[in-house]
C-alpha cells in the first residue's frame, strides 16, 4: 500500500489505470464464479474482521484522533468511530451477504413466442463498480462484499479522514479472498489520498468503470453527477420528513420521532422535519416537541409551532432543505395530509418519508401522492437500511428512478441479459 505522500499527475493516472485492468480482468473470472467460492471468500473476509479487532480498532483510532484535530462534527465523527460491537456487527453483515441468494444467472422471466422461441431474462454482473465514500469505513467491508456476492469487481475510494481504518478493513476482505482462491484484485482500496484519484474514477479508467456510487454529502454527490462520463446511482442527502397525523397515536409518534431523530443523528435515514396536523395541535404538537427537547434536541419551528411553544426557536427557509445529521430538527403544523404532502414534494430530497396515522385513508394518501425511494408507515425511518431490508447491507440509498432505487443492495448491482432459443426459426 502506497503512503499519503502527494503524487504527480501522471503517477495518479498511471496507478488508477493499474487498478482498472486489474478490477476488469477479476470481473472476469467472478462472472463465472461459482455460488460456493464467493460464499467461501465472504465468509473468510467476516473471520479476518473478528480476528483482526485489535488491529482495526487501532487504525480507527487514528483517524479519530486526526478527525478531532481538524475539528470533524460529532455526527461525522461518530459517523467515522469504530468500536468492537460495531466491527462485529460489521462480520455480521459480510456473514449476512454471503447467506443472500446468488442473484448471478437468476431468470428473471420468461416466456414463449408463437414462433415457438423461447425467451428468458437472466441477470448478469455490472462488472466493475467504483465506489466513492466519505466517513463510514464500513462501507470499505458493506460495499466490498456486495458487489462480489453479485460478481462484479470493485474498486473503492474511502474517505481522507477514514484512511487508515478502511485500509485495515480492506486487508481483511482481500484475506477473504484469498482464502477462497478468488483474485486479490477483485476487491481494491484506492491507496492515495489525492483527490485526483477520484477525478480519474469519474473519467471511467479507459471504459474499466461501469458505473460510478457515490456515498457522502451533497458536495460529493454533485462533483460525481456533475463529471463522471459512466453511469451513476445517485445517493443525495436524506432531508427525511416524519408527517403525525390527528388520528395517530401519541405514545406512539413519541416513540418513533426520538428513534427517527436520535438514535443515531449522523445516518441518512435520521429525520429532520417533523410535520403536525394542526387540526389536533393542541393535543400532538406540545408531548412531540417537549420529548424531543427533553431528549437534547434542538427544535427550530414556524411560527405556528413557536406560538405554541415559545421555547422553539424560528426557522428559516435554509432549514426545511437542510440535512442536519446533529440533533436539531425542524418542525411545523400543517393542513391535515393533503398539506403534508405538498410541503414534502416541495422540499424532499426523495430519500425517505414516514406518515404516523390510523386512518387508513390518510395512510394511502401519503403512499399514493408521494414519490420517494422509501416510504413508511408507524414506523422510525431509520429503518432506511438495506441490512434493515434483509439486503445484508447497502452501498447507498439510490435516490434516482434509473435502474436502482432506494437501499442499493446485490439485485440492484446486477444487470440482465436476453436468452433467446430456437430450434430454427428464420424471419424471413
Amino acid at each position: 500500500m502506497l503512503d499519503k505522500s502527494k503524487h504527480s499527475q501522471a503517477e495518479i493516472a498511471a496507478i488508477m489505470q493499474d487498478m482498472g485492468r486489474k478490477a476488469a480482468a477479476a470481473a472476469k473470472v467472478l462472472a463465472t464464479t461459482s455460488s460456493d467460492r464467493k460464499h467461501a471468500a465472504l465468509i473468510g473476509a467476516a473471520e479476518a474482521l473478528r480476528n483482526n479487532i485489535g488491529k482495526i480498532l487501532d487504525a480507527n483510532a487514528i483517524d479519530m484522533a486526526n478527525g478531532e484535530e481538524q475539528g470533524l462534527s460529532k455526527a461525522m465523527l461518530d459517523r467515522l468511530n469504530l468500536t468492537e460491537d460495531r466491527i462485529f456487527d460489521m462480520a455480521n453483515a459480510v456473514c449476512a451477504i454471503a447467506e443472500l441468494t446468488d442473484p448471478v444467472g437468476q431468470v428473471i422471466a420468461n416466456w414463449d413466442r408463437p414462433n415457438g422461441l423461447n425467451i428468458s431474462r437472466v441477470r448478469t454482473p455490472l462488472g466493475v463498480i467504483g465506489v466513492i465514500y466519505e466517513s463510514r469505513p464500513n462501507v470499505t467491508a458493506d460495499a466490498g462484499s456486495l458487489c462480489l456476492q453479485a460478481g462484479n469487481a470493485v474498486i473503492l475510494r474511502g474517505g481522507t479522514d477514514s484512511f487508515n481504518s478502511s485500509r485495515a478493513i480492506h486487508d481483511c476482505m482481500v484475506a477473504g479472498l484469498k482464502s477462497a482462491g478468488l483474485p486479490e484484485h477483485a476487491i481494491q482500496l484506492v491507496p492515495l489520498t489525492d483527490r485526483a484519484a477520484v477525478g480519474e474514477m469519474l473519467k471511467g479508467l479507459n471504459g474499466q468503470i461501469d458505473v460510478i456510487v457515490p456515498r457522502g454529502g451533497r458536495g460529493l454527490v454533485e462533483r460525481v453527477q456533475s463529471d463522471a462520463r459512466v453511469p451513476v446511482f445517485a445517493h443525495l442527502e436524506g432531508i427525511v420528513h416524519v408527517y403525525v397525523d390527528k388520528s395517530a397515536d401519541l405514545n406512539m409518534a413519541i416513540n418513533i420521532i426520538i428513534d427517527a431523530k436520535l438514535r443515531r443523528t449522523g445516518i441518512c435515514g435520521a429525520a429532520e422535519t417533523l410535520l403536525i396536523d394542526k387540526n389536533d395541535a393542541d393535543r400532538l404538537a406540545k408531548p412531540l416537541v417537549k420529548a424531543l427537547m427533553d431528549a437534547g434536541c434542538e427544535v427550530r419551528g414556524d411560527e405556528a409551532i413557536q406560538a405554541l411553544i415559545p421555547q422553539v426557536g424560528a426557522a428559516d427557509d435554509a432549514d426545511w432543505s437542510t440535512e442536519y445529521l446533529d440533533s436539531i430538527i425542524t418542525a411545523g403544523l400543517v393542513d391535515g395530509v393533503n398539506g403534508a404532502i405538498a410541503h414534502i414534494n416541495n422540499w424532499s430530497s426523495s430519500h425517505t418519508e414516514a406518515v404516523l396515522a390510523e386512518d387508513p385513508q390518510v395512510v394511502e394518501a401519503f403512499m399514493n401522492q408521494i414519490d420517494s425511494a422509501i416510504l413508511m408507515h408507524n414506523a422510525s425511518t431509520q429503518f432506511a437500511d438495506g441490512g434493515e431490508f434483509g439486503m445484508g447491507a447497502e452501498i447507498g440509498i439510490a435516490t434516482g428512478k434509473m435502474h436502482a432505487r432506494g437501499p442499493v443492495g446485490v439485485e440492484q448491482l446486477t444487470s440482465f441479459k436476453y436468452v433467446v432459443r430456437g430450434n430454427g426459426q428464420i424471419r424471413g
